[in-house]
């Protein structure tokens, strides 16, 4: 039995209005970036990426999406997300773009990336805080998001 390797591209949903945010779902991602494809490299690049293509992930409040699909042809899924200029669910239709972060092998290369690059987020916005309130939730925020816990189970399975 041969495994079938797989990439695992870390998007962000760019809204105008986050409040459309809440709007999205997996399927609406799936079926527009499957036209996208469709439409940048025809009936041979649809046919390839629709093979093992999945959304992994979606978090409707932050706009972080997993995209899952095979290593021999995640390019033509990477190449193809510039040309998604909007979603549409429930008869709704909502203009965005996606950014892809990052791209790796495993979805806990992922996240180890998801957690650095909110960092670096939050880093930037401390200096922009008006009130000392604010600068101390971000201060927060920036100690919670830590791979500590990753970093044990990492030592244990070492052991």
């Amino acid at each position: 039995m041969v495994r079938l390797k797989s990439r695992y591209l870390l998007c962000e949903v760019c809204v105008s209005d986050r409040r459309n945010l809440s709007l999205l779902d997996d399927r609406a991602i799936y079926t527009a970036t499957k036209a996208a494809v469709a439409r940048a490299h025809g009936d041979y690049g649809a046919a390839l990426s629709s093979l093992g293509f999945s959304v992994k992930y979606l978090n409707a409040h932050t706009g972080i999406v997993f995209l899952r699909c095979r290593k021999s042809h995640y390019r033509l899924l990477w190449s193809a997300l510039p040309f998604i200029t909007s979603l549409e669910n429930r008869g709704q239709r909502v203009p965005c773009f996606l950014n892809c972060l990052h791209v790796g092998g495993t979805i806990r290369t992922c996240q180890k990336f998801l957690v650095r690059y909110n960092t670096q987020q939050l880093h930037r916005m401390l200096p922009l805080c008006q009130s000392e309130a604010e600068r101390s939730e971000i201060r927060k925020s920036v100690l919670s998001c830590t791979l500590k816990k990753e970093a044990d189970d990492e030592e244990e399975e070492d052991e």
